[in-house]
């Protein structure tokens, strides 16, 4: 599989430059990257933060209905062979996680996405997580397996259903960066398409509204 490559090359600053003119525009890109590129920068970026509740995405705008677009449906299989088709959640809230083992912004929200699961699944959310991880399950089995994340010590023990992503996935639903998160109304269609870090507080917000 192709999926996503996790390496982002850099072009290298002119040797020149001041110093402080270098500082700056390093800063700068890291923290534009951080929340769009699913890049060894996420990774090193969370490894050194101790409090993910500082760490905030963008807010976002709920598509009005007559604006919404019917979600690609896909049948993928969970670790145990049971297929998850997407169309049949049909009539639910569903939260749809683009996500790798190796993709940073992507382990900083699992944990809130566990959260949501446990919070709204009975009054009709369904969390659903797709790996796009290049060697499928050789990666996702033992990341899902630790319940905890080395790197970060987030909580990683998701209890909704985890498949493994496809190059056809990755183009119906346009995936050239991680994390993508989608929230699909009960009419299976596209309420929000947010790539990288979502908003916490503003994303539980829109999930609320669609319960309505």
């Amino acid at each position: 599989m192709k999926l996503i490559d996790k390496h982002v090359a850099f072009s290298r600053s002119g040797e020149e430059m001041p110093a402080l003119l270098v500082i700056f525009t390093v800063a700068s890109v890291a923290l534009m990257l951080f929340g769009t590129w699913p890049s060894a920068v996420q990774a090193s970026f969370q490894a050194a933060s101790t409090d993910n509740s500082v760490l905030r995405g963008t807010p976002d705008t709920i598509t009005p209905k007559s604006q919404r677009t019917a979600a690609p449906d896909f049948t993928l299989a969970e670790a145990n062979g049971k297929p998850i088709t997407l169309s049949a959640l049909k009539g639910r809230v569903v939260l749809l996680d683009f996500w790798a083992t190796w993709c940073g912004g992507c382990k900083i929200e699992i944990p809130w996405y566990i959260e949501f699961d446990k919070k709204y699944s009975d009054q009709g959310l369904a969390v659903l997580g797709v790996s796009m991880d290049k060697d499928g399950w050789t990666s996702v089995k033992p990341f899902l397996a630790k319940k905890k994340d080395d790197e970060t010590g987030n909580n990683i023990d998701m209890q909704y259903p985890i498949v493994i992503g496809t190059d056809d996935i990755a183009r119906q639903y346009n995936l050239k960066t991680l994390p993508v998160t989608l929230l699909i109304d009960r009419d299976g269609k596209i309420a929000i398409a947010h790539t990288g870090l979502v908003d916490k507080d503003d994303f539980e917000n829109n999930i609320r509204s669609l319960l309505k």
